[in-house]
């Protein structure tokens, strides 16, 4: 291999020192001057006063060069094809050390080469494709094939035979004359198409060009046809075309999450673009950790957050704005990537328009990426009926990522958490995810467990900057959805109000939402789409419901809307009437002795079960009731069945996953898990413990400190 050489720039010398032109004395000027053979124009500069020695060139200094020691003089050096050591020069004509001299090299040639790669006198690898009377033909690559004389041919040869083959002429026509080596010892070495590495922004003014290009393989999708791989690049993606057979997989050595390098040629498919590759290689070592670190420095920057103001003034998102931008980053460079998103979120009016915020966010960024029908393959919303990641969900979610993995070739989702994934209760399935190799993020406001932490890429809550639950997830994730598409910023401003009534909250946050929208969305306006949302997420079950959400926030541009959300209100409060007819007139109050006004509801007797609403938000209602019965009292409002208790308070200042973790330790036997907010959880046991936990209940709920209301 002739290399130019490093030292000398090509140039065989290098410079030791200047000194005097010998020729003009230091002047720059020629010493005599021969009138007769002066050019016109040289006349002119000789009466300008501008000739110049030509020695020189009017410098005055002449340069003193000695002979480049590294190429001696040559300006360039050969290079071992075999070892890659200096040579002086080639050994027998061939460009090899004296140790490797003795050792053949047979040349393997790349898909991508054509007969411009054949060199006179080289051995190649070939394969018998044929054999007639008159010889064999043999192919060297995909593309170059050539014949073998039978006046050549000493051993019988048979198709599918490996052979080497020594070209012993190359004509004009492309015809080549093939010559039968045996060789004993022998190195191969591969010879690639020399062509210069192609971004994937470049190639829609390449149509009908060979190139190449390398990236990460992010999907393997086996078509009836051709193997489709879906490769990024630092600027984009490329869609590679592979064929072996009608729906056989094209190397099947490549899997999502490599770095390949592919040589192909680039044609235009309905309205994309699309290499047909003719080679394709997994690359390795130093070269693979180049081609990834370029492609995630790149992809890091794209990623970066937008530097957005938040919607109304808060010291706790202020404090949370780096979470709040490392949750951002991590969802926005999955989607840059093409990773599925899996979006879970509370079955609840926080939870929905929290996650909502953000696949607002994300679906145009997805559909630009990977096409109009993309939301299908690489996005998924699923509610959680659980106030954690239960096991049941994460079971599913895993079964169907692997199947999508093998189905699609995709890469396994990053799971997005919102309003849930903060409590020690996560923790089962936040193993059983990472088990699997999935990344997942959160952004909640239940109170967080510390031990959560080391399963997540990223974790925002505002207990971590010393807020509460106040601070809903679904404002939380409104202003991360922002960080990611600021353009959404419009559509889903209303969101963070919706949340705040859904929730109850009393944060400063929460009416400063409700302000910045209320010349649209009034108060009165705002609590029916909560309860819509609430009533539709019980009839939804596991389903996301994605229109019907959509109209029931405005986020469709339907007329139905405001018709929606009054029938959807008309008959949750209709039935919301009827079960608390069954339901107020069986609670049993109880002054405590800290003056909070105790009310128990066994909602597993005295309840409608089966429909709307459940337990939870029956209990919740009840305790609505009941706060305005006993204004100006604390009011604990207990809903119990079989093997749960729902919590609800007002002016206590109860820690309730405190309470459960002194319970589970307590009562041994009880099975006591559960938490939730510090003053809203829920409690599950065993049901023949039941009586012990609630009374051991009621004895710590007595004997928390109250507030003045």
């Amino acid at each position: 291999m002739k290399e130019k050489c490093n030292d000398c720039d090509g140039a065989g010398y290098t410079s030791v020192s200047k000194e005097k032109c010998p020729e003009c004395k230091g002047s720059g000027k020629p010493r005599s001057v021969n009138l007769m053979s002066l050019s016109e124009k040289d006349m002119n500069s000789l009466l300008k006063g501008s000739a110049e020695c030509e020695k020189c060139c009017g410098s005055g200094e002449i340069e003193v060069k000695e002979d480049c020691l590294s190429c001696k003089g040559a300006g360039y050096f050969y290079k071992c094809e075999m070892c890659g050591k200096p040579i002086d020069e080639p050994l027998d004509g061939k460009e090899v050390c004296r140790n490797c001299g003795e050792i053949h090299i047979v040349h393997q040639l790349d898909d991508s080469c054509d007969i411009a790669e054949l060199e006179v006198g080289k051995l190649y690898h070939a394969k018998v494709n044929n054999v007639v009377d008159f010889g064999a033909f043999v192919n060297m690559n995909s593309n170059v094939r050539g014949l073998v004389h039978s006046s050549n041919i000493k051993d019988k040869l048979e198709v599918g035979d490996h052979i080497i083959v020594e070209l012993n002429e190359l004509r004009q026509d492309g015809k080549m004359d093939l010559i039968p080596k045996t060789v004993k010892e022998f190195r191969t070495v591969e010879v690639e198409k020399d062509i210069p590495i192609r971004k994937s922004s470049e190639l829609k003014d390449l149509v009908g060009r060979l190139v190449k290009v390398e990236g990460e393989v992010i999907q393997v999708k086996q078509t009836g046809g051709p193997t489709i791989f879906i490769i990024s690049d630092e600027e984009g993606l490329i869609s590679a075309a592979a064929f072996e057979k009608a729906g056989e997989r094209a190397y099947p050595e490549i899997d999502t999450d490599m770095i390949v390098k592919v040589t192909g040629d680039v044609n235009q498919r309905a309205d994309r673009l699309q290499v047909e590759v003719r080679s394709m290689k997994h690359l390795t070592g130093e070269r693979e950790k180049s081609v990834k670190a370029r492609i995630d420095a790149a992809l890091d920057k794209k990623a970066e957050p937008s530097e957005t103001e938040f919607l109304v003034e808060s010291e706790i998102m202020e404090n949370l704005r780096p979470a709040m931008k490392n949750v951002a980053r991590v969802i926005k460079k999955a989607v840059i990537r093409s990773r599925p998103i899996l979006l879970r979120h509370h079955a609840d009016a926080d939870g929905m328009t929290a996650a909502v915020a953000i696949e607002k966010a994300i679906l145009p960024m997805i559909q630009e990426i990977n096409g109009a029908d993309s939301e299908h393959y690489f996005y998924k919303r699923a509610p959680s009926k659980a106030p954690f990641y239960e096991m049941m969900d994460v079971t599913k979610d895993i079964s169907f990522a692997l199947e999508d993995s093998e189905r699609h070739g995709q890469k396994l989702p990053l799971i997005v958490m919102v309003d849930n994934g903060s409590t020690d209760e996560d923790v089962p399935a936040m193993k059983y995810v990472e088990l699997y190799g999935m990344d997942m993020v959160v952004v909640d406001h239940h109170h967080p467990h510390e031990s959560v932490d080391k399963y997540l890429k990223a974790h925002v809550n505002p207990a971590h900057v010393g807020g509460d639950f106040g601070v809903t997830a679904g404002m939380l994730s409104a202003e991360v959805a922002r960080m990611i598409n600021p353009d959404v910023t419009d559509k889903i401003k209303h969101l963070p109000a919706v949340s705040a009534v859904g929730d109850r909250s009393e944060a400063p946050e929460a009416e400063r939402y409700i302000n910045l929208v209320s010349g649209y969305y009034p108060l009165e306006k705002l609590k029916k789409m909560a309860l819509a949302l609430d009533f539709e997420a019980y009839w939804l079950k596991f389903s996301s419901g994605k229109q019907i959400i959509d109209d029931i926030l405005n986020l469709s541009g339907s007329s139905r809307h405001s018709k929606l959300v009054s029938l959807l209100c008309e008959q949750a409060n209709e039935m919301i009437d009827e079960q608390l007819e069954a339901c107020l007139p069986n609670v049993k109050s109880t002054e405590l002795p800290n003056g909070a006004i105790m009310n128990v509801l066994d909602v597993e007797n005295y309840a409608h079960k089966f429909t709307f609403p459940a337990p939870g938000k029956t209990s919740g209602e009840v305790h609505d009731r009941l706060c305005r019965k006993f204004e100006g009292k604390p009011v604990i409002t207990i809903g119990y069945g079989p093997d749960f208790a729902v919590i609800r308070s007002r002016g206590v200042k109860m820690n309730i996953p405190q309470m459960v973790r002194e319970l589970h330790d307590e009562l041994v036997g009880a099975g006591v898990n559960g938490g939730g907010h510090l003053v809203v959880g829920s409690i599950k046991f065993v049901e023949g413990m039941r009586k012990e936990v609630l009374s051991r209940l009621a004895e710590k709920v007595g004997a928390v400190e109250v507030e003045e209301v």
